[in-house]
């Protein structure tokens, strides 16, 4: 049986400089995560974080990474060819069976993109698996902006919605998120929908009450939390929230339980 802490060596494929402040990083791996894990990404004698799947496929990993801290700053110093180390995937993902011939409201704010990449690619690639996909990304400002070219390439399949916070720039409405919510024709979806939402957790507060104020019910909602992990496997508490273990009841939930989860 492999051991579900034990890190290995994967060696760094591409790094392409998403904004100004994020780089997605293509990993050599045949771990296969579902989509809305995450993985531990670590360089030995420095520590580990972490890190949301942004896109995945056969033999390969993608994860898009800020510099916030020591661990991230020492990847950002990677190159092609050089190795990190990985261990997962953990985590509860998305419940895609759930999601499956529905009306989908997907709703982002800042690299909170990232967690439903994957599943967005999915939903492009396999237009059958959603009756529809409604798409809102807000972003701070222009230089926040990431996957600039798939958020082009979504406009051609999904209803979108793009926003930056407090910026005018062309084909981009202005304003938070939560302004737009009111938008999306909930009233013409009957039962068959769900919403994700996933960001900072100010935005994510505010943007269910703005759906469930359109009348979204609570457990048609869906929150990923972006909580400090540190062990991944439910031993150390570090992501612990009264008796809940974001790293393995998460880090998506159903806004139902979600809702009372406050630091």
């Amino acid at each position: 049986m492999d051991n579900i802490i034990q890190p290995v060596a994967c060696e760094i494929l591409d790094i392409k400089q998403e904004s100004k402040q994020e780089y997605t990083f293509k990993v050599k791996t045949d771990i296969r995560p579902a989509h809305g894990q995450f993985l531990q990404l670590s360089i030995p004698k420095i520590g580990e974080a972490p890190i949301s799947v942004s896109s995945f496929g056969d033999g390969w990993m993608e994860f898009t990474i800020r510099s916030v801290g020591k661990v991230t700053n020492e990847i950002f110093a990677k190159r092609p060819g050089d190795e990190l180390f990985l261990r997962g995937a953990y985590g509860n993902g998305w419940p895609m069976e759930t999601f499956q011939r529905k009306h989908m409201v997907i709703i982002t704010g800042g690299t909170g993109l990232a967690p439903v990449r994957s599943m967005l690619r999915k939903f492009e690639q396999e237009p059958d698996f959603t009756k529809s996909v409604h798409l809102i990304c807000g972003f701070k400002n222009q230089e926040g902006i990431l996957f600039r070219n798939e958020l082009e390439t979504w406009k051609n399949h999904f209803s979108t919605i793009y926003a930056l916070d407090n910026e005018n720039f062309p084909g981009w409405r202005k304003g938070f998120v939560t302004e737009f919510v009111k938008e999306i024709p909930f009233d013409t979806f009957g039962d068959a929908y769900e919403v994700v939402v996933v960001g900072p957790p100010p935005m994510m507060k505010f943007t269910a009450m703005e759906c469930t104020k359109c009348g979204v019910p609570d457990e048609k909602i869906w929150l990923s939390f972006e909580r400090k992990m540190s062990c991944a496997v439910g031993k150390c508490g570090h992501c612990r929230i009264d008796e809940v273990y974001v790293c393995l009841d998460g880090p998506t939930f159903n806004y139902t339980r979600a809702k009372y989860l406050v630091d």
